[in-house]
C-alpha cells in the first residue's frame, strides 16, 4: 500500500489554508489501483513549509514602503518631458535598478534625453524623498524577533550604496540588525535582480556559508521572486502594489498580503510568543 499526497496548484489561498488529496494505492500485478481518496485542509502555520536557518530581505517595497513614492517620482520626471508614465509601464519597472528603469523608459517613451541623464535626475529626486518612506507593516516586529533569537539576517537590494546609506542614516538601529548588506553597485555583483547574483553573494557572505535552500528570501516584486527562484531559495512574496500577475502566487513559496500575517514557525524559525489575556 502506498500513499500519494497531491497539492492543488493554488496551494496557499487567500484564507491561508492548504488543500491536498491523499490517495491510497496498491499494486495488483502490473496495475496500480486506487483504494481510497481523502481531501484534507491544514491551516497555514500548522506545519513547516520548509526549514531554513537564515533570512535575506529586500529593501524597497519589502522593508520600506517606497514603491508608490518611487513611481510618483518617475512619473513626475516623465511628465517633465511631456510623456505619460502609465500604470502598465510602472508594473514592468517594479524591482528594477535605476539604471534599467532609465534605459527602458528613455527607449520606450522616446524621451529627448540620454538614459544616463535621466538616471542622474532620478537618483537626485529619490535622495530627497525616499529616505522618509515609512516601514511596511509587520517588518520591524519580524526583524527584531528574528534578531532576538539570533537568526542571521542580511539585506539584498537592487538599490545603490549611496541610496542605502541615506536609509541607514534615517534608521540606524533597524539596519544594525543585519549581519551584512549587498547592493547592486557592489563590486562583486555582475548582474542585478532578476538574476540570482545578489542573493547568492549575500548567502555566501554569511558565516558558515549556508546552502541557498536554507536562506529564506522576503520580496515584494516579481523581479525579486524571479531572482530567489533562480538562486534556488524559498521566497515569501509580500506585494507592495496591487495587480501582481497570478503566476507569482504559484511561483513564490508563500504569498502574503502583509508581513503581519507571517508565522516564523512555518519555516522552522522561532515562533512569536503568544500573549495570554488575564481574566
Amino acid at each position: 500500500m502506498s500513499k500519494v499526497v497531491i497539492r492543488t496548484p493554488f496551494a496557499w489561498n487567500n484564507c491561508l489554508k492548504i488543500t491536498a488529496r491523499v490517495i491510497h494505492q496498491k499494486v495488483v500485478g502490473n496495475v496500480v489501483k486506487v483504494t481510497s481518496r481523502r481531501r484534507f485542509t491544514k491551516k497555514y502555520g500548522e506545519q513547516p513549509l520548509r526549514r531554513v536557518t537564515h533570512c535575506i530581505f529586500d529593501l524597497d517595497g519589502t522593508i520600506l514602503d517606497t514603491e508608490r513614492m518611487y513611481h510618483e517620482v518617475v512619473g513626475e520626471l516623465c511628465n517633465k518631458y511631456g510623456k505619460k508614465y502609465t500604470k502598465e509601464l510602472a508594473k514592468e519597472m517594479i524591482g528594477l535598478t535605476d539604471h534599467d528603469v532609465s534605459q527602458r523608459l528613455v527607449k520606450e517613451l522616446l524621451l529627448p534625453i540620454s538614459a544616463s541623464f535621466f538616471e542622474r535626475e532620478l537618483e537626485s529626486a529619490c535622495r530627497k524623498s525616499l529616505p522618509f518612506a515609512p516601514l511596511r507593516q509587520g517588518v520591524e516586529k519580524l526583524l527584531t524577533h528574528l534578531h532576538k533569537y539570533k537568526v542571521p539576517l542580511a539585506l539584498a537590494t537592487n538599490s545603490t550604496e549611496p541610496i542605502l546609506r541615506l536609509h541607514m542614516m534615517m534608521r540606524p538601529k533597524l539596519f544594525c540588525l543585519f549581519h551584512h548588506k549587498v547592493c547592486s553597485s557592489d563590486s562583486e555583483v555582475s548582474r542585478p535582480k532578476p538574476f540570482p547574483d545578489i542573493l547568492l553573494l549575500t548567502a555566501a557572505r554569511f558565516a558558515g556559508k549556508p546552502k541557498p535552500t536554507k536562506c529564506l528570501v522576503f520580496e515584494d516584486s516579481p523581479t525579486g521572486v524571479d531572482a530567489a527562484v533562480a538562486a534556488g531559495m524559498p521566497v515569501v512574496m509580500i506585494p507592495s502594489l496591487p495587480g501582481v500577475d497570478s503566476k507569482y502566487r504559484r511561483k513564490s513559496t508563500l504569498f502574503l498580503n502583509s508581513l503581519t500575517e507571517f508565522k516564523p514557525q512555518s519555516f522552522g524559525l522561532p515562533a512569536y510568543l503568544s500573549v495570554k489575556s488575564r481574566n
